[in-house]
C-alpha cells in the first residue's frame, strides 16, 4: 500500500513537472535601435533685397560684404538698374528697399503713401572727357557745359572753350556727347544743375531722371556713360566720381556760383552740401526742393547732391523690418567710415542725428522696431 501510494504521488509529480515546461521556441527579444542625434539646423540666411541708383552702388556693394560678416545670417541683394527703377520697385512694394540720387518728385510722393527717405551719402557728379595727350587741367563752365549737350557746341576747339583754358591746345575734332539711357538720379542731378546755370538748357530740356537729349550717345548706368567714354575718343559725358577715379576717366574743373574753378573732392562736395543741412525736412515729408548744385561758396562744388534709401514706414513683417532697420542704423553710423574710400562724402552729424529720428519712425502694426 504504501508502495502504491508511493508510486501515485511520483506520477502526479511528474505530471505537474511537464506543465511547467514551456515547450514554445524562446522568444526572440527585438534588436534595440541606437538612438540618432539630430544635427543642429543651421539658421536661415534671410535676404534684404534693395534696387535703385547706380551712383551709390560701390558703397552700397562695400556695405553688404561688411555687413555680412558681422551679420552672417543676413545677405544684402542689391541690383544697380537707376534711381527710376529703383522708385519703381519700391512703388510696387517688389523689393525692400529703394535707392535714389533724386528726392521723389510731390507726384511719386503722393504716390507712395508711408514711404521715408533716408539720405545715405553725399556724392559729386563729374564731367568726364576722353581727349588723347590732354589728361588733366580742362576747365569748363555751366554755360559752356550746357551748350556741349545741347549741339550748339560741336567741337572741341570752339571759343568759347579755348578762351576758359589759356595754354591747352584742343583738337579740331567733334565732340561725341554721352549721356544715360535709362531713369537715372545721375541725370537729375546733372540736369538739376544744367537748369540752375544755363536758361537755355532750362526752357528746352529742363531737369529730370530722363530727359529728351537733344544730341549724343545713351549708355545704361554710371557704368555704361564710362564705357562710352572709354571707348571714344573726344568724348564727354557726366558720372559719379567714383567711376571716374576707378576707371581712370580724366574729368574738368567747373566754374562755381562764386566765379571760381573748383575740382571735385570729398572736401569742396562737402562744402556745397554744408549749406543745406540745417534746413533738411524730415524723413517721412516731401524733399522735392531739396538741392545742393550751384551752392555758394568760394570752394563749393556746383554739382553734387545727397543720395536716399528708400523704405516704408509700415512694415508687414516684423522680423524682417527689424532687420532692415537694423541695417539702416548701422549704414548711416559705423557704414559710414568707408565712404571716403570710395570718394563719397560721409554724413554730417545734424544728418545722422535726422536718420535716426527717420529710422525710429518704421513699425509694425504701430510699434516701434528699432
Amino acid at each position: 500500500m504504501n508502495r502504491l501510494k508511493i508510486a501515485i504521488i511520483l506520477i502526479l509529480a511528474g505530471v505537474l513537472l511537464a506543465g511547467c515546461i514551456d515547450t514554445q521556441p524562446p522568444k526572440v527579444q527585438p534588436t534595440v535601435q541606437p538612438t540618432t542625434v539630430q544635427p543642429t539646423k543651421a539658421p536661415e540666411t534671410v535676404t534684404l533685397n534693395g534696387a535703385g541708383a547706380t551712383f551709390p552702388y560701390p558703397l552700397i556693394s562695400k556695405w553688404s560684404s561688411e555687413y555680412n560678416k558681422i551679420k552672417p545670417d543676413i545677405q544684402i541683394n542689391y541690383q544697380s538698374v537707376g534711381s527710376g527703377a529703383g522708385i519703381k520697385q519700391i512703388t510696387a512694394k517688389t523689393v525692400d528697399f529703394g535707392a535714389s540720387d533724386a528726392p521723389l518728385t510731390e507726384q511719386e510722393y503722393a504716390n507712395v503713401s508711408g514711404i521715408l527717405q533716408i539720405p545715405e551719402s553725399i556724392g559729386a557728379v563729374v564731367v568726364s572727357y576722353n581727349l588723347p595727350g590732354i589728361q588733366k587741367g580742362v576747365k569748363l563752365s555751366g554755360d559752356v557745359i550746357a551748350d556741349i549737350f545741347l549741339g550748339t557746341i560741336k567741337k572741341w576747339n570752339d571759343p568759347k572753350i579755348v578762351s576758359l583754358n589759356p595754354g591747352i591746345q584742343f583738337p579740331d575734332k567733334d565732340i561725341i556727347v554721352a549721356h544715360r539711357s535709362d531713369g537715372s538720379g545721375t541725370t537729375f542731378v546733372f540736369t538739376d544743375y544744367l537748369s540752375a546755370v544755363s536758361p537755355d538748357w532750362k526752357s528746352k530740356v529742363g531737369k529730370g531722371k530722363s530727359v529728351n537729349w537733344p544730341v549724343g550717345l545713351g549708355g545704361k548706368g554710371n557704368e555704361g556713360v564710362a564705357g562710352l567714354l572709354s571707348q571714344n575718343p573726344y568724348s564727354v559725358g557726366y558720372i559719379e566720381l567714383a567711376y571716374a577715379k576707378l576707371q581712370n576717366i580724366s574729368y574738368a574743373d567747373i566754374k562755381n556760383k562764386a566765379g571760381k574753378f573748383i575740382e571735385p573732392t570729398l572736401e569742396t562736395t562737402a562744402n556745397a552740401a554744408s549749406g543745406a543741412v540745417q534746413t533738411l525736412p524730415a524723413g517721412d515729408a516731401s524733399w522735392s526742393s531739396v538741392s545742393i548744385v550751384n551752392a555758394a561758396g568760394d570752394n563749393s562744388y556746383p554739382i553734387g547732391s545727397f543720395t536716399y534709401l528708400l523704405v516704408y514706414k509700415d512694415q508687414t513683417d516684423k522680423a524682417k523690418g527689424k532687420m532692415l532697420a537694423e541695417f539702416l542704423w548701422w549704414a548711416v553710423h559705423d557704414g559710414q567710415k568707408y565712404s571716403s574710400e570710395l570718394l563719397y562724402v560721409p554724413l554730417p552729424d545734424e544728418v545722422v542725428s535726422l536718420n535716426e529720428k527717420t529710422i525710429r519712425l518704421m513699425n509694425y502694426k504701430g510699434q516701434t522696431i528699432i
